[in-house]
């Protein structure tokens, strides 16, 4: 390893110190590692093409929150977590709009 390798090795264990802590988390309280965000866009067919139905799942921390069912035509809420962002998506007409309109072009 010779003696580029010791500096080599003790950037990498400053780096990963700074890595670790993340911005915002004063106090000792840690954001999770296993923090997830995610978004899924499915159609499913039915009777070949002719009966099409679109969903928009959110997803926080592994778990689904809300989705848009195309069948339904609205928001709906799947914990109480997603329960504030689907009234205030379901108010709004243009998202809606928005919304139903996807059926067609995804």
């Amino acid at each position: 390893m010779g003696s580029a390798g010791l500096p080599l090795m003790l950037l990498l264990l400053l780096l990963a110190g700074a890595l670790a802590r993340i911005p915002g988390s004063e106090g000792g309280q840690e954001t999770p590692a296993h923090f997830l965000l995610q978004w899924k866009s499915e159609c499913h067919f039915s009777n070949g093409t002719r009966r099409v139905r679109f969903l928009f799942r959110n997803f926080y921390d592994r778990q689904e929150i809300s989705r848009f069912d195309s069948a339904r035509g609205e928001f709906e809420a799947v914990t109480p977590l997603g329960q504030p962002d689907v009234d205030k998506w379901n108010s709004d007409k243009g998202i809606l709009q928005i919304k139903r309109a996807e059926v067609d072009s995804f």
